[in-house]
């Protein structure tokens, strides 16, 4: 942050600049010697950023406090890049000497200075990628051109690869979780800076660099004048608000761009099966095989604000999202089509579709497109009104009947392609209209596919209620499963329902109820994508899905014919989180799959049946190591049933952004799931923080799509290795992995579950209190009112266990499992045997490097010097020294044990620019971190002394939890 009177110019701009205003020879003389370092555009970026940020913090705050953030500054980064002690204990005594007003202006300073980085590397990132594209290299890995190579390699055909996309279906949900932090204005405020800073990657006159950084300057002063924290609670409507930003931004112009090109990429690889290039320009042969979806509005579980009146929010603004676009796009390509028939041919077709529309205009008589286009946006408009968008900007110029289905409003759009292709216009296609077409396609009038998830107690609940009322069974609830089931079943068989509208419920069951009763509402109005998945939380008996089937039964969701089931409107999802949750999966998917009852629904869902996976209850269960050998497991054996069931599986991976909640690069996770388990079908969740990294720029939203689609085709389609060492290898690879998942699994509920006062340690050395207390999410931290972390919901575990720096969830138990089990060889040959094993696993198995890996990546943001100063907030000493100590000795052993396996003693080793950019932000993170602990002991000093803590103080551990979140930008 420190500023200069040099102006900050990149040397690889000024060349070009000057040779563009005409000085060439001065260009030439003044050319530079080539720069090497592929980074060196990443640090200029930052340099100039901090700088920028210091000149804003002088002028906003004045000389004193820029100086103490610049003195600060130096000191923390002497400490950090030179591991100077006397550098440490000068940061913590200048840490302690601030006052409270310039406490919260250095913390903004650092915490802004973490974002102001992150967009730079963003930028970094994008432009690395294009200079390798520009350079012709051959396809990166992860890019779906990479894949396609790879299959065509194997012997995979372009057709093979257009009829798997055609019965694919590949999803990223977005969810709203209390992990991120950041305020929309913050996040458009540092969209505008992302852009800025992209823009002097083109050759700009001096004129142009000088107003560039003069915008650049006043965006940051914008950061520092914008309130950075929520004041008041967020609601769902808020959340649903901050995810529609992110269509807006990304994913209606990029995913229909996307599909473009991965339809060219096809056409590439595999030549001799192109289509035509006319018919490749009105793009459409494959359907929509990435969707979006979105938990916001109808994830029900714990989170009491959610009901049907959220559910109908969350269409009606989906909906009317996607209508302002659709409009925006016809307006402007009528603008566009100025074609008239004086100069070229159009089909009857589309002379029919203009002389219905009610433009009768004499200056358009002879441009039947523009005509066309005007009915097709009265159609639109008309649409829209019926779904209930009121703020349609511009009036269509008369009325016209709204379409009944999406279908109706592509082949409309069809029309015009058609037209225009048969008629010299193919070339018109491309820009704008075949982007419009696709986005009807994949959007449809309702946007984003809505989840609905509820908790199986709760449903237990309501049907106890409503047999009791029915006076079918007295106490549901208490029944054994054997009964259960066979009432359930029973009472699926019956024409009549149980409710009855002349009787009294409970509030709990009238509100589902009624949420059901909208889901079904929603269906007709939106289409049948707009809702068709019910997940059910805490899934631990076949009883927990037969529940939901007789609830849809109740209302109107589930249709029968005499005493036959004959269609299910929205597909029944078990969620198994937990470890015991895990281990019963497959027994629980087996007598769903042999119910007589259930089997023609699950035909008449194309044979196919979904099934969700939770990462982050697992974990917190059961530790790092065994939630994901657990997970592996499970889609193992649910592979090998539905395989002899002859159904398709589905899974539906609930990911979070930490490592310890099934984070990580989403390519490497999908390549790293069993043989046979994504087979064309994964849905995903996108998470908290992770929504805002990965989607708030256009150009990486795009290469994250692409991820993803790139990682199915090569994990679905790739041949696997059948050879017979293979599999002797993998048995063996899978045997060693279940003797160490039970020894981390040991080590892990040793400390978490059975430890006395681990608890305490927790709740104290964590800012777990401070982070329930911030508005950043409509859910509650904890699903019961108890502090018992069996209650505590499994985002802020993770988020806590972020902030004091320890990322616990994301290792513990792994240097146990390992040493022990090497230990116990029993003499030194067996010993290097072992460990001859677990190093072929990290070669040469995707799972084990995957999970190594990122575990390698969570020790990198790892600083034991950091956590012990959070330690230091436990008033019992003795609880604090043995808990810590059992924490920093296992870490040593993670440490070592990963490198003993790896071979490699450096973290980040494969990834140097990830261990650069952590180890430069480390310098700025370590004053937030200091900060907040001196912070957190005001805070609850005021608090045990029966004072009212300052409103300063709280705001400022707010703010730090904010700059902390930033900085390691996977925390939640």
């Amino acid at each position: 942050m420190a500023t200069t009177n040099n102006q900050t110019k990149r040397s690889a701009r000024s060349a070009p600049s000057t040779a563009r205003s005409g000085n060439t020879k001065a260009a030439t003389a003044a050319k530079p010697a080539r720069n090497t370092d592929k980074d060196a555009p990443l640090k200029e970026d930052i340099r100039l950023l901090g700088r920028l940020l210091g000149e804003v913090v002088r002028e906003q705050e004045g000389d004193e406090v820029f100086d103490v953030v610049e003195t600060i500054r130096q000191t923390a980064v002497r400490f950090r890049r030179e591991s100077d002690a006397k550098a440490g204990a000068e940061l913590d005594k200048l840490l302690k000497k601030l006052t409270r007003d310039q406490t919260n202006s250095v913390v903004r300073a650092f915490s802004y200075f973490s974002h102001l980085a992150n967009i730079a590397e963003d930028q970094h990132h994008n432009r690395r990628r294009r200079a390798h594209l520009l350079a012709g290299s051959a396809p990166q890995p992860g890019s779906v051109a990479y894949a396609l190579s790879r299959l065509d390699d194997t012997g995979v055909s372009g057709a093979q690869v257009r009829s798997f996309l055609k019965e694919s279906l590949i999803s990223p949900v977005l969810t709203a979780h209390p992990t991120e932090v950041q305020r929309k204005s913050i996040l458009d405020a540092e969209r505008e800076i992302a852009r800025l800073v992209a823009e002097r990657d083109n050759p700009l006159t001096p004129k142009e660099l000088r107003h560039n950084t003069e915008l650049l300057r006043a965006r940051i002063a914008t950061l520092w004048q914008t309130r950075m924290l929520r004041y008041t609670k967020l609601t769902v409507a808020d959340e649903i608000e901050n995810a529609l930003s992110y269509y807006r931004i990304t994913f209606l112009r990029e995913l229909p761009a996307l599909y473009d090109d991965i339809e060219g990429e096809i056409d590439s690889q595999f030549p001799a099966r192109a289509r035509s290039s006319a018919k490749s320009l009105g793009g459409a042969e494959l359907p929509p095989y990435l969707q979006m979806g979105s938990w916001i509005g109808g994830d029900r579980d714990g989170n009491p604000n959610v009901n049907a009146g959220t559910m109908q929010h969350a269409l009606k603004r989906q909906s009317a999202t996607i209508f302002d676009y659709y409009l925006e796009e016809v307006h402007t390509l009528g603008a566009e089509l100025s074609i008239s028939t004086l100069m070229v041919d159009a089909s009857p077709e589309l002379l029919a579709l203009a002389a219905a529309s009610p433009d009768h205009s004499d200056h358009r008589a002879d441009e039947p497109y523009r005509r066309a286009l005007i009915g097709v946006y009265a159609r639109l408009a008309a649409t829209a009104r019926a779904l209930g968008v009121v703020n349609i900007l511009r009036q269509e110029v008369g009325a016209a009947a709204p379409y009944g289905t999406p279908a109706e409003c592509v082949a409309e759009l069809d029309v015009l392609v058609a037209s225009l292709q048969a008629n010299h216009g193919a070339a018109l296609v491309k820009p704008r209209l075949a982007g419009l077409k696709r986005a009807v396609e994949i959007f449809g009038f309702h946007l984003a596919t809505l989840d609905m998830r509820q908790s199986s107690d709760i449903h237990e609940r309501v049907l106890a209620e409503l047999f009791a009322k029915a006076q079918v069974e007295s106490d549901y609830a208490s029944l054994a499963e054997e009964r259960k089931v066979a009432l359930l079943l029973g009472e699926l068989g019956k024409p009549r329902l149980l409710y009855s509208p002349y009787l009294e419920y409970a509030d709990e069951t009238n509100s589902e109820l009624s949420i059901l009763r909208t889901a079904r509402e929603i269906r007709r109005r939106y289409g049948e994508r707009a809702i068709r998945n019910y997940i059910i939380s805490h899934t631990e008996t076949l009883s927990d899905l037969l529940e939901v089937l007789l609830l849809q039964k109740e209302t109107g969701l589930l249709h029968i014919e005499g005493n036959q089931l004959k269609e299910l409107e929205l597909m029944v999802i078990p969620l198994f989180e937990t470890i015991p949750d895990l281990r019963c999966a497959a027994g629980i998917m087996g007598g769903w799959l042999a119910l007589p009852q259930v089997k023609p629904l699950i035909a008449r869902q194309g044979k196919l049946q979904e099934v969700m996976l939770g990462y982050s209850d697992s974990n917190k269960d059961g530790g790092f190591l065994t939630s994901n050998w657990e997970l592996y497991k499970a889609e193992n054996q649910l592979v090998a049933l539905f395989n002899e069931a002859g159904v398709k599986l589905r899974l539906f991976h609930g990911r979070g952004g930490t490592v310890g909640r099934g984070g990580g690069p989403s390519y490497q996770a999908i390549l790293a799931q069993p043989p046979g388990t994504v087979n064309g079908q994964i849905r995903l969740t996108e998470q908290g923080e992770i929504i805002a990294s990965k989607f708030s720029n256009p150009e990486i939203g795009r290469r994250n799509l692409e991820l993803l689609v790139a990682a199915t085709l090569e994990a679905s389609l790739m041949p696997p290795a059948t050879d017979a060492k293979e599999t002797r290898k993998l048995a063996e690879y899978e045997r060693v992995m279940e003797e160490l998942s039970e020894r981390a699994y040991r080590a892990y509920r040793n400390l978490v579950y059975e430890t006395p006062g681990f608890t305490d340690y927790f709740f104290a050395a964590t800012p777990i209190a401070e982070i329930a207390q911030l508005n950043i999410g409509s859910r509650p931290a904890s699903r019961k009112a108890t502090q018992r972390i069996e209650d505590l919901r499994a985002i802020p575990w993770g988020f806590s266990w972020g902030q004091c720096r320890l990322l616990f969830p994301g290792w513990y138990g792994f240097g146990s499992a390992v040493s022990g089990w090497l230990a116990d060889a029993g003499n030194p040959k067996e010993s290097a045997r072992r460990l001859a094993t677990l190093r072929g696993m990290c070669k040469e198995w995707p799972f084990f490097a995957a999970l190594l890996s990122n575990m390698d990546m969570v020790l990198s943001k790892t600083d034991l010097a950091v956590a012990s100063r959070y330690a230091g907030l436990v008033a019992d000493r003795k609880l604090r020294n043995a808990i810590f100590g059992r924490i920093a000795d296992e870490h040593e052993r993670t440490s070592a044990m990963l490198s003993t396996v790896t071979g490699s003693k450096e973290r980040l080793a494969a990834n140097p620019l990830l261990a650069r950019s952590i180890k430069n932000r480390f310098a700025y993170l370590d004053p937030l971190n200091h900060l907040q602990v001196e912070l957190i002991k005001r805070y609850r000093t005021a608090i045990a002394t029966g004072r009212a803590p300052e409103e300063r103080v709280q705001r400022g551990i707010h703010l730090t939890i904010n700059g902390v979140a930033a900085g390691l930008r996977n925390t939640g």
